[in-house]
């Protein structure tokens, strides 16, 4: 058994269901994060490196896996498939929207890049005092998984302070509502990618949803975003 296998993911899904973000506990040892974290500076493990600020996507700095990935997180997206992917499906079916996700990961990575999503979505993201994520949708394609994957690196209150993550999801008739997680180090956090369903007057509903992170006011805040579908 994993890490990942032992979260009660009925109890994930019902989070998701409600908030569009569910906590799943510690999938990374310390030394795991460590070990990521300090690819950061090596060059040679990145395909892209995004400045935010020039962007104005924010304040910091995000630097996307390229091949081969890590094995932590190969190992860590196709260990949450399983337990992703059927969330999903049942989504879709809520929704009447096709189910177009094969049952396995390396089969549904393939179709991505049939359709010419050939570049690795995995990234790392760090902020310093100050920095912060404006609330965004990580698309990338025609083809996207509707859930993805933040694990924390650093400890809060004791390598950083601030730098909350949220979610905010626009409700129709209504004002939109924020929702904020702490995740500890070593510690998952599965959110929508771009919407969710939600019970409506006429039965099933699309509630949008974007996800961002608070200003950090103090210490060095790094997390590893793992993203299931590839970018075009």
């Amino acid at each position: 058994m994993t890490a990942v296998d032992r979260p009660d993911w009925k109890a994930v899904q019902a989070d998701l269901d409600e908030l569009g973000l569910a906590a799943v506990g510690r999938v990374m040892t310390e030394s795991q994060c460590r070990a990521v974290a300090d690819l950061y500076d090596d060059d040679e493990r990145f395909r892209s490196t995004i400045e935010m600020a020039p962007h104005r996507f924010g304040e910091g700095r995000y630097r996307y896996f390229g091949h081969p990935l890590p094995d932590v997180v190969t190992e860590l997206r196709a260990a949450f498939w399983p337990h992703l992917l059927p969330i999903a499906r049942e989504w879709a079916e809520r929704l009447g929207r096709p189910d177009t996700w094969p049952d396995d990961f390396g089969d549904w990575l393939e179709q991505c890049h049939r359709a010419g999503q050939t570049r690795p979505t995995p990234l790392l993201l760090r902020y310093g005092p100050g920095g912060w994520n404006a609330l965004h949708r990580d698309l990338y394609g025609d083809l996207v998984f509707p859930l993805q994957v933040v694990v924390g690196l650093d400890e809060p209150g004791a390598d950083y302070t601030g730098g909350e993550f949220l979610v905010v999801e626009n409700r129709m008739r209504a004002q939109s509502r924020a929702t904020t997680a702490v995740i500890g180090r070593g510690e998952a956090l599965v959110f929508t990618t771009r919407d969710r369903p939600v019970r409506s007057a006429r039965g099933w509903s699309a509630a949008s949803l974007r996800h961002g992170v608070s200003v950090v006011r103090s210490g060095r805040r790094r997390t590893l975003g793992l993203i299931f579908h590839d970018a075009a």
